[in-house]
């Protein structure tokens, strides 16, 4: 398979490491938004900045390359990369996270809160710790966790806080974030009331993870034609 890298930082590098073990070969490395030439290409992998990442995956939709993108901080734009997906009858993923593992923690996530909704003692708070060149806070997986809680009813919105002492009366889910040296990744759900306390807790150990589920995720979107997620590539949804 020929990738694209688009964005060739820390992930980038990554996830060329584990393609080129595989026997796929990258033909374009870049981190701008600089014009480039497609040909060849079977699929791109996006982990760049929220500058370029609007403008990389709209490029990749016009040119008919499915697109692959991990990068957080452009969301405000992301109905109209679906409606350009649509319009183009391309092929796209967005995650914040490609973790395997993570996504899986994604739908148990999901699967507490609803069992929690109706014990309405307890509130439900998050931790977020990162390294330290992390850009954005909450993380993209904080967010996306804390919406799978909100799904359920129990909350209607989160926000970034300095503290997980939670209340319900708030009907806001806090979410605390620390940058903390190399740490790849970890967060951390609690649900807390005056009897117990039950928490979700998920740790990262490397970048590896993060790599491998984006070249998963890529090679399964060649020859298929929508919008996707991650739950769609491990059908776990």
């Amino acid at each position: 398979m020929k990738i694209a890298l688009l964005g060739y930082g820390k992930m980038g590098k990554a996830i060329e490491k584990i393609a080129l073990a595989q026997g796929h070969e990258i033909v374009i490395k870049k981190n701008d938004a600089t014009p480039f030439n497609f040909e060849g290409v079977d699929v791109a992998i996006d982990f760049s900045l929220p500058s370029v990442a609007v403008s990389h995956i709209s490029t990749c939709l016009k040119e008919g390359v499915p697109i692959v993108s991990g990068t957080t901080g452009w969301l405000t734009q992301y109905d109209e990369m679906i409606a350009l997906c649509k319009e183009k009858n391309g092929s796209f993923i967005y995650a914040s996270n490609f973790s395997i593992g993570v996504n899986i923690f994604f739908e148990i996530n999901k699967k507490l809160a609803q069992y929690m909704a109706p014990h309405h003692s307890y509130n439900a708070a998050m931790e977020e710790i990162h390294h330290t060149q992390k850009l954005d806070a909450p993380s993209g997986t904080a967010i996306t966790l804390a919406e799978g809680i909100i799904e359920s009813g129990s909350y209607a919105n989160w926000e970034s806080s300095d503290s997980v002492a939670a209340s319900k009366e708030t009907n806001t889910i806090p979410i605390v974030s620390k940058r903390e040296g190399t740490v790849p990744g970890t967060h951390i759900i609690t649900y807390k009331n005056e009897i117990d306390t039950i928490q979700l807790y998920h740790e990262a150990h490397s970048r590896l993870g993060f790599a491998q589920g984006a070249l998963v995720a890529a090679l399964w979107l060649v020859g298929k034609k929508g919008v996707f997620s991650m739950a769609d590539v491990l059908n776990i949804s």
